[in-house]
């Protein structure tokens, strides 16, 4: 890479650091009392998905550790959010669905941030959030091959 191919990577992965730290810090302060970035982060998962995953097959998709994946569960678990039941073939396995009151949290925490991710697209304009989406994702794909 030529110096000015490091900067632009520099100036590039600073401004995704940034904007990721800053959405994170607000979207935290707007989710309902006691829910965590991570536990909404899953409820959404699974609502999106409307099947059940593995713990291991979760924390694959959001790239932690197992035992912060448990960590998550057991929090959501204990709030009534998700169901954790055995694998009936394979005793060692389990698996992990949202529950109704985990729909219910998730489609509250939606509906509190909501405001705030349209006022960004708002001010930004439609039309530039939907250029940028594309190589965004790009990123994101190209760095997930890499792991």
């Amino acid at each position: 890479m030529t110096e000015r191919t490091d900067d632009l990577a520099i100036s590039l992965f600073g401004e995704l650091f940034m904007a990721d730290q800053m959405a994170r810090n607000r979207i935290s302060k707007a989710l309902p009392k006691g829910m965590e970035l991570s536990h909404f982060s899953v409820l959404n998962h699974l609502a999106g998905l409307n099947d059940e995953r593995t713990p291991a097959q979760l924390a694959k998709a959001f790239h932690v550790t197992r035992g912060a994946m448990t960590n998550t569960l057991t929090k959501l678990v204990w709030a009534g959010h998700i169901h954790i039941r055995p694998d009936w073939d394979d005793a060692r396995q389990k698996f992990v669905a949202i529950s109704p009151s985990g729909r219910s949290a998730r489609d509250a925490a939606v509906a509190s941030v909501a405001p705030l991710i349209a006022d960004v697209v708002k001010a930004l304009g439609a039309d530039k959030v939907r250029s940028v989406l594309p190589v965004l994702r790009e990123i994101r794909t190209h760095m997930e091959g890499e792991v």
